[in-house]
């Protein structure tokens, strides 16, 4: 019987492969995290994985829609697999902590583009920047 995993995968056509499933797991597991972060994750399981290999499973998975990068301004590249629900992310300023936020409720004019100069316009990316309850709460003890 199929895994989960192994069906994400046969559903967008992809070859299922020890690496492939061993990044999705990493990323199932593990929200907004960098590429070294699914190596290391990756090689718990399958230590001989090489760099690459991950960074090309990475982009595939990206590239099929398994896998949503992001980048917000300033960071480095996260990955996430929750996708297909253009949900949005706050990130911290302080310590470059990201969360998921659903999307915008109520009245949002910046979503819809004044001029969409002829472009399909298919999604909106809003990104919330702050302090994390963690950093918040360093500052006022300081």
């Amino acid at each position: 019987m199929a895994t989960d995993l192994e069906a994400q995968l046969r559903a967008v056509s992809l070859r299922v492969t020890r690496p492939r499933l061993a990044v999705l797991a990493a990323l199932r597991d593990h929200r907004h995290v960098d590429t070294d972060t699914v190596i290391a994750l990756v090689r718990v399981e399958y230590p001989t994985v090489s760099q690459q290999t991950v960074y090309d499973v990475l982009h595939a998975l990206t590239r099929a829609g398994l896998v949503r990068r992001i980048q917000p301004a300033g960071a480095t590249a996260r990955y996430e697999s929750r996708v297909g629900d253009n949900h949005h992310h706050v990130v911290c300023r302080s310590c470059g902590a990201i969360a998921d936020v659903d999307c915008t409720v109520g009245h949002a004019p910046c979503l819809t583009a004044s001029d969409d100069h002829g472009f399909v316009v298919d999604e909106a990316e809003v990104v919330y920047w702050g302090t994390c309850p963690d950093c918040a709460t360093e500052r006022t003890a300081q």
